[in-house]
């Protein structure tokens, strides 16, 4: 059992951290677990540096939404949409797309998939509870639990999507279907961004997918508890994607943010949007 105390200005001469992350680690429950014991004062593993949390700016810009709409139907809109993608990528390094041709009975059930791994009772859940990446399937709090300053108010469950299939009978069955599903889509999703990428570049609109850059598919749903004391920790400390893309499904909770220059700026979600963030491997340092 955790008991450290939440108060990040008491005293605790006895407290060690990491007897706290292994105990935390070890009952496989994640931060569900915590909430589902009733606690009332968040351990203090999970208390960040106070000047570590975003705060909304009062910058006025919105990350560009771009409308995929007829891009295979009509060159000239399909060029202006490439160029749309240019800009919002190096301005950005975000956009959110509409019209991108996965229907929102997926996106909805993709939630709702993941809500129901999450919130099915542990015993189930913990057996795909592990560290070892090498898993196709793994749930688990925190990757970087054991290094990390101060661990996140969440669980995750990751599954890798391709270039190999899993079989689909190690998927967890709450979300096995809609996963199988929702991947394909966002497979095909991806083939159209990179090719718009491409063109956007002066390329061959096959040039980053014969590189192999939409190769892989790793699809991670994050899930987070609603916290006792949501002042002192964050659900997704700061960050950056170490991918080519990332293909962001959020629910209607609201809360994400974007850093754009040294401004925070919030991401309201939009029905039936999907964000794009440009990851590290597909960004160029111009010195």
């Amino acid at each position: 059992m955790i008991t450290s105390t939440s108060d990040p200005n008491t005293v605790e001469p006895d407290y060690d951290r990491l007897t706290e992350i292994k105990a935390f680690d070890e009952s496989k429950a994640g931060v569900k677990g915590l909430v589902d014991a009733g606690i009332s004062k968040i351990p203090r593993m999970f208390i960040e540096p106070p000047d570590i949390h975003g705060k909304s700016s009062s910058f006025d810009g919105r990350v560009p939404t771009l409308d995929l709409d007829g891009i295979d139907r009509d060159a000239t809109r399909r060029n202006r949409v490439s160029n749309e993608i240019k800009d919002a990528s190096e301005r950005w390094g975000f956009f959110q797309v509409v019209n991108h041709g996965i229907p929102l009975s997926i996106l909805d059930e993709m939630l709702n998939g993941a809500r129901r791994f999450f919130e099915q009772d542990n015993e189930e859940k913990k057996v795909f509870y592990t560290r070892d990446p090498s898993k196709p399937v793994t749930y688990y709090s925190n990757y970087h639990l054991y290094t990390s300053p101060a661990a996140n108010w969440r669980d995750s469950l990751s599954c890798l999507m391709a270039p190999i299939p899993p079989d689909s009978e190690k998927l967890p069955a709450p979300c096995r279907d809609i996963m199988m599903k929702y991947s394909d889509q966002v497979m095909c999703l991806g083939y159209t961004l990179f090719e718009l990428l491409s063109e956007a570049l002066g390329l061959h609109k096959n040039h980053l997918r014969d590189m192999g850059c939409a190769d892989g598919l790793s699809t991670v749903c994050h899930y987070y508890p609603k916290c006792p004391e949501p002042e002192l920790t964050m659900g997704t400390t700061k960050h950056a994607d170490f991918d080519f893309l990332t293909i962001l499904l959020q629910d209607q909770t609201g809360g994400l943010q974007i850093l754009h220059g040294e401004q925070w700026v919030d991401v309201p979600p939009i029905p039936g949007a999907l964000l794009v963030n440009v990851g590290d491997l597909l960004q160029a340092r111009v010195y």
